[in-house]
């Protein structure tokens, strides 16, 4: 019988440059969305826990990152598909054809969450907190649980 003995496992936190350079990344993670049109949300999420423990920072940095795309790609994909929907079967209806600008405005909703992306990269690039104007407040609340 042999007595083995664990060692603690220690968890060291990251420097302030990892830290903003970590931050900065889960925000662009948003530009894979473009290539793959769906995984960018796993590449916050990827980055959120693998430094949820070493970094409150990035932790809510890429938490926001992974909530914003959920919203802007996921939910935004839905909504652009139902206003598309619409529009097309409305057309043959002639409401259709007034419904198309609200369409195509519409699909312009993932773009809004690119420019959000990159400006969250470059402003925790730079060492500055940033926050998504709708999840931002409530994701720094459900982390503090």
């Amino acid at each position: 019988m042999t007595n083995e003995t664990s060692t603690p496992v220690v968890i060291t936190p990251l420097s302030a440059s990892e830290e903003h350079t970590w931050a900065m990344l889960s925000h662009l993670s948003v530009l894979v969305n473009l290539f793959t049109g769906f995984l960018g949300p796993i590449v916050a999420l990827i980055i959120y826990l693998l430094f949820k423990d070493r970094s409150r920072y990035v932790a809510y940095h890429s938490l926001q990152a992974f909530i914003n795309q959920l919203v802007w790609w996921v939910g935004g994909g839905t909504i652009i598909g139902i206003a598309w929907a619409i529009t097309g079967t409305l057309i043959f209806a002639l409401v259709g054809i007034c419904l198309l600008p609200l369409a195509c405005l519409v699909s312009l909703m993932p773009i809004i969450s690119v420019v959000q992306g990159v400006w969250g990269a470059v402003k925790t690039a730079n060492g500055e907190d940033f926050r998504y104007w709708w999840i931002g407040d409530w994701t720094r609340s459900t982390l503090e649980r």
